[in-house]
């Protein structure tokens, strides 16, 4: 089974939220017969799209192959969190690839955050752009950790925009039971996942990239020019740029060895009115401590965007609702019977350090995936990054590269059961708050 066909519908966006709330565009057509660009692209997602944008826009002919429709994946169907930094903190860097390489990989960060806000400017994309995501804690050592944190980067990295919020502030900000401080990073930002991928979509067409959705890519040639296969037609091209992330696959396994594919979920309550101020008083995201994060914010029409659970086969659970109910009301107990408009599930990709997967393949194959939860600006980022190295300018994707993505043990064959175990020790260990 391939989890392009495990939980979704051919050709159709989940019913989710984003997409009830979405101007979706007319179906871009599905490769037929034997096409020749600069680039091929497969994936079209944010790492796809950005990648065919920033090319288009610099001359070059590229086509975009999707097996489904734009924004199918994780890009449509996220928590909307645009992160600072990379997804392990700058600290963890530091021990992992030394001071001067951290500070090399924070700067890219914050490129990632200034691409994503860049892009949404100039091209007029709608998609609910706000400024803030707060880290909360549940116990006193880990408000102790955060706090550490926000002053290392005020010290070390001179970034003033995150502030320490003691249990009298962080309750301010989310009356939850739960939470007895954090911090709040006013640098970060948090948006319409779908939107966003749908407006990269528009911007790219408009640049002049192909796009063809309903087009699985099943098998590939490479070699001087690379040939992309589907079944309705092939595509030669001098460069190609796998975008896939969870969607991967078998496509191939250089890269399926390093990243695995696991499924998170989100709901979205009924609106919530003058109760949204029990939830949140200010108009930010949160992400808590948990290793099993939740994550959630309000929607510009008052309602509870709540994500959390994940799970680890092909086939999402029966009843996504009750899966996000449980976090839910343990973080808002006041909530245990407020309706669920909507529930759905969406597959990520993450890695066994959770550091974003950047490789090249052969002289003229690039690969990105694997962003760990941190992908709405590290995945846009990314295909800036990839149509640079394409144009002899490979520094950032290089440095990105250099990043360890270790191969989980066993190859893609053992790396999903292997998790499952570790993963459900991580939960017990949440759950006992250990």
């Amino acid at each position: 089974m391939n989890l392009l066909d495990a939980n979704d519908r051919p050709g159709e966006y989940p019913a989710s939220w984003y997409a009830a709330t979405s101007d979706l565009l007319p179906p871009f057509p599905a490769l037929s017969g034997e096409v020749t660009a600069d680039i091929c692209v497969v994936g079209g997602g944010y790492t796809g799209l950005s990648t065919a944008l920033h090319l288009a826009e610099a001359g070059m002919s590229v086509v975009l192959l999707e097996a489904q429709r734009v924004g199918f994946g994780a890009s449509g169907r996220n928590g909307g969190q645009l992160g600072s930094g990379q997804r392990q903190d700058q600290m963890s860097l530091e021990k992992i690839v030394g001071l001067d390489e951290a500070r090399l990989l924070w700067a890219l960060g914050e490129e990632a955050k200034d691409t994503v806000k860049g892009l949404i400017a100039r091209h007029g994309i709608d998609c609910h752009l706000k400024p803030g995501v707060a880290w909360t804690a549940s116990s006193a050592g880990e408000v102790h950790h955060l706090h550490d944190y926000a002053a290392h980067l005020q010290a070390r990295y001179d970034y003033p925009e995150v502030e320490m919020l003691d249990e009298a502030a962080c309750q301010a900000l989310c009356p939850s039971p739960v939470y007895k401080g954090g911090v709040l990073d006013m640098g970060a930002a948090h948006l319409h996942p779908l939107r966003l991928a749908l407006g990269l979509a528009h911007a790219a067409r408009d640049a002049g990239a192909v796009i063809h959705e309903g087009s699985r890519v099943e098998r590939i040639d490479e070699g001087a020019e690379v040939v992309v296969h589907t079944a309705g037609g092939r595509v030669r091209a001098r460069h190609l740029v796998l975008a896939c992330n969870g969607y991967l696959g078998t496509l191939d396994k250089r890269v399926a060895r390093r990243v695995m594919p696991i499924n998170n979920f989100v709901a979205a309550t009924e609106p919530l009115g003058d109760d949204a101020a029990r939830v949140l008083t200010r108009d930010v995201a949160v992400a808590d401590d948990k290793f099993v994060v939740n994550y959630f914010r309000l929607s510009h029409d008052k309602r509870l965007l709540f994500g959390g659970g994940e799970s680890y086969g092909y086939r999402f659970p029966a009843d996504i609702a009750a899966k996000v109910r449980k976090p839910m009301t343990e973080i808002f107990p006041h909530l245990m019977d407020v309706r669920i408009d909507h529930a759905w599930g969406g597959t990520l990709a993450i890695t066994m350090k959770r550091l974003p997967q950047f490789a090249r393949l052969a002289p003229n194959v690039l690969s990105a995936s694997g962003y760990s939860g941190h992908g709405v600006g590290t995945a846009t980022h990314a295909g800036r990054l990839m149509a640079q190295a394409i144009r002899g300018e490979a520094e950032g994707f290089d440095t990105m590269s250099r990043m360890p993505t270790p191969a989980f043990p066993g190859g893609a064959a053992l790396r999903s059961p292997l998790l499952v175990l570790a993963m459900t020790w991580f939960s017990l260990r949440d759950r006992l708050g250990v």
